[in-house]
């Protein structure tokens, strides 16, 4: 596959014009956020906030226009609305897939019903950790959950929503391309019998997504709805922290099943924890439960206990709200040496209490899942 340049796509898109005016989308200006990545391209089309709806043809065009230039694997062009002044509008991120089912728009005050959410051929369950903050250990946490829930007996995946920090490939020792399937397909990565996908694997681990609110949306659409999952019982989304675009979009647009927050003991972390699930709750997706995450420290030379971020904290706040309070996960070297090491302590250490202490959080999320729709249990292992 031969190599292609910002200056291919630029004039490739100079025979691209608007509903309204004979000059190209370049001169224009019009055009912005080129990023091209192992011969797939991706940027955005600045228009009026207004008229959206009027240059979806103009972004369609745009995109089949690039994707059949020489050297181009894939591409994805999303459109920018901008108002006057300068002052951003709400993003319009780019209208679904002919090959996906659109899925009804939100309603600005209420939360779309599930049926309105389309459906990911073959996954039964989608499941997000989330957090309120970042530095809580929820990438670690949703890697050795997703690892606990096939130690379990079940089929699963996990999906990496942080595109700007993307720690999937690093957490599983993964490198190397999804393999493309009929063009416009990616096979999932795996590793330890879970499928994988993260845009990490899709650009190099030191180059920056510098990418507006629109861009974002549509790859996460991408990596969700144009991956060949096959049969999951569950598929566990990685979501970046915080409470950003990212996080409405798979709220609002994508069949939650449920939601796990991940937080540590202290007050500071339980805040922000409390507003992410206040978000989720605002949009309709169940909140299966929270996870303590460095809950407490046993020295390893002394066996003495050390609560350094406080203790219990985020079970009184499970209670406080109503919530299941999933487990407790403590701070030790083995969790952070395995996960820089990729191999994940759920596998590496599939005896320790660590991995035991996963294990039981994910059993615990399963029945919460099963309880609420009707889901089969999973079969119980128990380490003697």
């Amino acid at each position: 596959m031969s190599d292609v340049d910002k200056e291919a796509v630029l004039d490739r898109l100079r025979s691209i014009r608007g509903p309204d005016d004979d000059r190209d989308i370049v001169r224009r200006g019009m055009v912005s956020d080129i990023v091209i990545a192992n011969g797939r391209v991706m940027f955005s089309v600045t228009v009026p906030a207004e008229r959206a709806e009027a240059f979806e043809p103009m972004r369609r065009a745009a995109e089949t226009a690039i994707a059949t230039l020489p050297g181009v694997a894939g591409a994805m062009v999303v459109l920018t609305a901008e108002k006057k002044g300068g002052t951003a509008a709400a993003p319009r991120p780019a209208a679904p897939r002919p090959a996906t089912p659109p899925a009804a728009a939100p309603h600005r005050h209420a939360p779309p019903a599930q049926s309105q959410k389309a459906e990911v051929p073959g996954v039964k369950a989608i499941v997000a950790v989330a957090s309120g903050k970042g530095g809580v250990g929820k990438s670690t946490t949703a890697v050795n959950f997703a690892l606990a829930l096939k130690a379990n007996g079940l089929r699963v995946g996990i999906l990496d929503a942080d595109i700007y920090g993307p720690s999937l490939p690093r957490l599983l020792h993964l490198s190397g391309r999804p393999e493309a399937i009929g063009g416009r397909t990616l096979k999932p990565m795996e590793a330890y019998g879970v499928k994988a996908m993260s845009m990490g694997f899709l650009v190099e681990e030191d180059t920056p997504m510098i990418w507006r609110g629109p861009m974002v949306v549509s790859a996460l659409t991408q990596m969700l709805r144009e991956v060949a999952w096959g049969d999951l019982d569950i598929l566990v989304v990685d979501m970046p922290p915080g409470t950003g675009d990212a996080q409405l979009t798979m709220a609002q647009q994508v069949p939650l099943a449920g939601v796990i927050i991940v937080s540590t003991p202290q007050d500071l972390a339980l805040i922000d924890a409390r507003k992410g699930l206040a978000m989720f709750r605002r949009v309709d997706v169940p909140v299966l439960g929270i996870v303590e995450n460095m809950s407490y420290f046993l020295a390893p030379d002394t066996g003495k206990r050390y609560d350094i971020f406080g203790h219990g904290g985020a079970r009184r706040e499970a209670e406080k709200l109503g919530v299941p309070f999933l487990g407790e996960v403590p701070l030790v070297m083995a969790i952070r040496e395995t996960s820089d090491a990729g191999t994940p302590i759920v596998a590496a250490e599939p005896d320790s209490p660590s991995a035991a202490a996963y294990r039981e959080i994910a059993r615990r999320a399963w029945e919460g899942l099963a309880a609420g729709a009707g889901r089969r249990a999973p079969p119980r292992i128990v380490i003697e």
